[in-house]
């Protein structure tokens, strides 16, 4: 299959096109309905909480609800460690990418570079086009960032010690905590207590299946009365995403935040630059078998990196006031990118499936 095919059966795939379709709607309707001020900008961060604190944490949970692989425990430990690795390279590599500006501005951009939207943004997508396996790779891949942004961003942004109370984000987080949880239920399955039920798929009996054996914890099949209204509320994660992304968008003046030439130039390495060098190394480790990893846990950690300015750099920002008028021009800027350019990363990254490079 040449390059050409391989890129017209992915814009002609309709689940794909259907996730990207979504995502530019939903987000247009929040922007929509915020320069409308049918939303207000109370309204939007009211969306965004709601979405980090109920929403993201049901679907995170929801996504360890299935039956343990060996290979994918094996790719999970890898994007475990690249989610470390990756973010801790970049805090090494994301300042020497502004050499033109002075040693604070360049260290702000640096940590901007690094700590993408992933939770906000990247999940809700991934989640979109690839399901579950996407979102528990996500889930994973995200312990080392929210590790990081909460200790080595704070440190940098604020100029202070690590304190007490800030140690206290990354493990008192409903994210972190129902992706602890998860992952750990998912691991022990085969060592807990174990019944007998029906095979549900999707909240439905499957009679033809007949019965088998699962750890007790499984609420998708032992306990539908708690599965479904967890699956109810992540459902909604994605659309209120999008629609807080829409929101803040429409709170900020377009033409003061893009007229800064270092924002864009922010917006092309955030968005363009560090996903595709993360795409090429992490496909080379595949390759060769350094690191083996599927299509799908290679996929979810480049669209991860293709996300914008994460909202806590931006607080962060705003807070200790560093570069808040920047942060807010590279934020806006790097969204409306990455906007643009998620389906294209979609794109490639079916293309190189299609072509045989990604298995």
């Amino acid at each position: 299959m040449s390059v050409a095919d391989a890129f017209m059966k992915t814009l002609t795939n309709y689940s794909i096109i259907s996730a990207i379709t979504s995502t530019i709607f939903i987000i247009l309707l929040g922007f929509y309905l915020r320069k409308r001020n049918i939303f207000t900008e109370k309204f939007g961060k009211n969306l965004s909480k709601v979405t980090l604190v109920v929403a993201l944490p049901a679907m995170n949970f929801n996504a360890f609800m299935t039956s343990i692989d060996k290979k994918v425990i094996s790719e999970s430990l890898s994007v475990l460690i690249l989610g470390f690795v990756i973010l801790i390279v970049l805090m090494f590599i994301g300042p020497l990418l502004y050499p033109k500006v002075n040693h604070n501005e360049r260290e702000v951009l640096g940590i901007m570079t690094t700590f993408g939207s992933t939770s906000f943004f990247g999940i809700p997508i991934v989640g979109a086009v690839f399901g579950p396996k996407g979102i528990m790779y996500s889930s994973i891949f995200t312990i080392g960032y929210h590790v990081l942004i909460y200790s080595y961003a704070y440190i940098k942004m604020s100029g202070l010690k690590m304190e007490i109370d800030n140690l206290k984000k990354i493990f008192v987080n409903p994210i972190v905590i129902s992706t602890i949880l998860g992952l750990f239920l998912w691991l022990v399955q085969p060592y807990a207590p174990q019944v007998t039920v029906p095979t549900f798929i999707k909240g439905v009996i499957q009679p033809t299946a007949g019965l088998h054996a699962v750890a007790f914890f499984r609420i998708d099949q032992t306990a539908l009365w708690l599965w479904t209204p967890f699956n109810y509320l992540a459902q909604l994660a994605s659309p209120l995403a999008w629609l807080s992304i829409g929101c803040t968008l429409g709170s900020l003046s377009f033409k003061q935040a893009t007229s800064s030439p270092i924002a864009w130039y922010y917006g092309f390495n955030k968005v363009i630059l560090v996903p595709l060098a993360t795409l090429l190394v992490i496909t080379l480790l595949s390759v060769t078998g350094i690191m083996p990893m599927s299509f799908t846990a290679i996929a979810t950690i480049t669209i991860l990196m293709a996300t914008p300015t994460a909202a806590v750099i931006s607080a962060y920002s705003i807070s200790f006031n560093r570069y808040a008028l920047l942060t807010s021009s590279s934020s806006l800027i790097s969204t409306i990118m990455a906007v643009i350019m998620m389906p294209i990363w979609i794109a490639v990254l079916q293309m190189f499936n299609s072509i045989g490079l990604i298995k």
